[in-house]
């Protein structure tokens, strides 16, 4: 029996638990639910790269160069700021552009994942209350989306390493599992703001403010080194070891030694809180948005 005045995915729910449970039958018949969606979600791969790719075609949409406009603007800044920043730290532009090069890019990754995370359900609100979809789909396709753009943005690398001479060694096929497991960290990001901001819109221009100010304290354009003694502090900036696991195995050097523990530990941590979120809030998202 349908409900009037609530959306289509709310009413799906309630005809799935609509008979009366106990508490304990309750817990478990939600946990269900939220695993059906995960599992739903992941089946319709073809669903989320497809939407994901139209996201992308009609945001420059009419444009002459297309996607190739965020490639653009990330070769300027790093060619302005490879220039401008290796004078003021007085650092070789052999060292310092490949290490700005693979930081910046890094960076825009993760902050695009949280950014957009923030709007994941908020952005699809009529197609929420009209269309049955797992909630899971529109968290794939925002995270699959910002992979094609670093994917657009990733052939800077070998021109950057190319233009200053700097070597590539086998150990850059770290970054591999590097990314995966950031791919991992911005699905539950994603499903966690995208939950949090539905219910409170303010939390979007929060998280926007934080991360202009997070840049500026991150090692991304600057090395930990310089924090001299207090190279500890940069060192345990979760932000810090994210970029750090992708951009020291592409430069041939050694991951800072707390740099996976504390992404592990993060994506673990962000896993579990969000699952239990995620199983405990799921019904209201359709109203939320």
């Amino acid at each position: 029996m349908m409900v009037t005045g609530k959306p289509l995915s709310a009413q799906a729910e309630a005809a799935q638990t609509g008979t009366p449970q106990t508490t304990k039958s309750s817990k478990a018949s939600k946990g269900l639910l939220a695993f059906r969606d995960l599992s739903s979600g992941l089946g319709q791969h073809w669903l989320w790269r497809s939407l994901a790719m139209q996201d992308i075609i009609l945001r420059y949409r009419g444009s002459i160069l297309g996607p190739l406009w965020l490639t653009l603007s990330s070769a300027i800044m790093i060619a302005a700021m490879g220039f401008l920043y290796s004078q003021i730290f007085h650092l070789p532009a052999a060292e310092y552009v490949p290490f700005l090069a693979v930081g910046l890019l890094t960076w825009q990754f993760i902050s695009a994942m949280i950014s957009d995370g923030c709007t994941v359900f908020m952005s699809v609100q009529h197609v929420i209350q009209q269309v049955r979809l797992p909630y899971m789909t529109h968290v794939f396709r925002s995270v699959f989306r910002n992979v094609v753009i670093l994917g657009h943005n990733a052939i800077l690398i070998p021109i950057a390493f190319a233009a200053v001479g700097h070597p590539v060694g086998w150990e850059a096929l770290l970054c591999i599992p590097a990314l995966l497991v950031l791919c991992i960290n911005g699905v539950w990001i994603s499903l966690l703001l995208g939950m949090v901001s539905a219910r409170y819109r303010d939390v979007p221009p929060i998280v926007a403010a934080l991360l202009q100010v997070v840049f500026f304290v991150t090692p991304v354009f600057w090395t930990v080194e310089t924090l001299g003694k207090y190279r500890h502090v940069g060192e345990f900036n979760p932000l810090f070891a994210a970029i750090d696991i992708v951009r020291a195995p592409l430069l041939g050097q050694p991951v800072s030694a707390h740099s996976w523990a504390i992404v592990g530990l993060l994506t673990v941590t962000g896993l579990v809180v969000t699952a239990e979120f995620f199983r405990r809030f799921r019904s209201r998202i359709a109203y939320w948005v």
